[in-house]
């Protein structure tokens, strides 16, 4: 059975974005973009494929990927319309209508969805965010795959945004690198 992983990167206080979506406070360089490059290239988007030279670079990890619609809206507001062409685009919005062939806008229930893609075949299902949908899809997630920056915001966007529901998840994996980051590994209880 496929895996829902949720693979984000967060603060040290917890937010994935500020209050108005933006994430461009997050680093991307050093030791922990290399290792990012090398064991998630699938997800770079596309715009950052060829110069970072991952033009041809098969998945390793994810063939899917499930967005909350302010996920998807800042490539949009720049042009790009199918962020992730390499993997299955599923954003999630009762609001957009679709906007590119590659991509499946989905206004029914995420669980619903999750549940369908977990019986196919296939490689694993990346969440890629946001905190409303994480929220809404957390009984379905068995992996979070945490890059901690050494940050704080204060507030934002938090990792989960939903109703009070305590999940233990056992740490499987840490890997800190000299940039700061940590890539914590945890797999639900």
């Amino acid at each position: 059975m496929r895996k829902l992983t949720y693979y984000i990167a967060s603060t040290l206080d917890g937010f994935i974005a500020g209050l108005d979506g933006q994430f461009d406070f997050f680093s991307f360089e050093g030791d922990s973009s290399a290792a990012i490059l090398a064991d998630y290239p699938e997800t770079i988007p596309i715009q950052a494929r060829e110069p970072l030279g991952l033009t041809g670079v098969a998945n390793k990890r994810f063939d899917t990927i499930l967005m909350g619609r302010g996920t998807y809206e800042p490539g949009l507001a720049i042009g790009v319309t199918s962020p992730y062409p390499h993997l299955k685009q599923y954003v999630f919005s009762r609001t957009l209508t679709g906007t590119d062939p590659e991509v499946e806008i989905v206004s029914s229930d995420p669980a619903e969805l999750v549940r369908s893609l977990k019986q196919q075949d296939g490689m694993d299902i990346w969440l890629c965010g946001g905190g409303k949908l994480a929220a809404q899809l957390l009984p379905y997630i068995d992996e979070l795959i945490i890059k901690l920056n050494p940050i704080v915001l204060g507030s934002g966007i938090p990792l989960f945004d939903g109703p009070f529901t305590p999940t233990g998840f056992t740490l499987t994996a840490t890997r800190p690198f000299d940039t700061g980051v940590v890539i914590m590994t945890y797999v639900k209880n």
